[in-house]
């Protein structure tokens, strides 16, 4: 590939914003019109984060924070991977190396959490592990909020389905960290 048809996170900064998400994946820009969440995405997103975040309050010495909302995420650089992460865990290290001037964390989230939403397409969020992957995200959770499960994906594993009668852990990422996955979603 080319210097010529890779984009730059700052070229991808630049664009207006104009209501379609983008993302780049080794510097090929990705487009799609925002993402329609609905009710389910949002109370799995704020579970989540609510969770993992009570989690690690109660666990000080794991020296981490999590981010949700499309926390923006500089993943590789030259070609940069730059996406939006639904609710993403990132080490004190990590984020206070951020500089001011920083909108996305540039670096590797110790745990990726995507949400399905009614509009993505299997072979976006595919692609999107796959990068995870690729630039060493120990551990990713798809959480699919319609069948209420997750599939947990860690580097050189086969991935595996959990549903709402297990128990879910972050090992060995998030030593000691377990949960249902029921908790997760809402009971209406």
């Amino acid at each position: 590939m080319s210097t010529l048809s890779t984009m730059t996170t700052a070229q991808l900064l630049a664009l207006p914003d104009d209501g379609v998400e983008r993302e780049l994946i080794r510097g090929e820009l990705r487009e799609r019109p925002m993402t329609r969440r609905n009710r389910l995405h949002a109370a799995a997103e704020a579970r989540i984060a609510q969770i993992l975040r009570n989690w690690l309050e109660q666990n000080p010495q794991v020296a981490a924070d999590v981010l949700s909302g499309e926390a923006g995420a500089i993943l590789a650089q030259q070609p940069d991977t730059t996406v939006g992460i639904d609710v993403a865990v990132f080490s004190l290290d990590t984020l206070r190396g951020q500089t001011d001037e920083s909108r996305y964390v540039v670096g590797i989230p110790l745990l990726a959490v995507e949400i399905l939403s009614p509009t993505d397409k299997h072979e976006e969020i595919h692609e999107k592990i796959k990068e995870y992957q690729r630039v060493g995200v120990p551990l990713i959770w798809e959480v699919d909020p319609d069948f209420r499960t997750v599939r947990v994906h860690q580097l050189e594993r086969e991935p595996v389905m959990f549903n709402r009668q297990h128990q879910l852990t972050a090992e060995p990422i998030l030593s000691g960290f377990e949960t249902s996955v029921s908790a997760f979603f809402p009971d209406w």
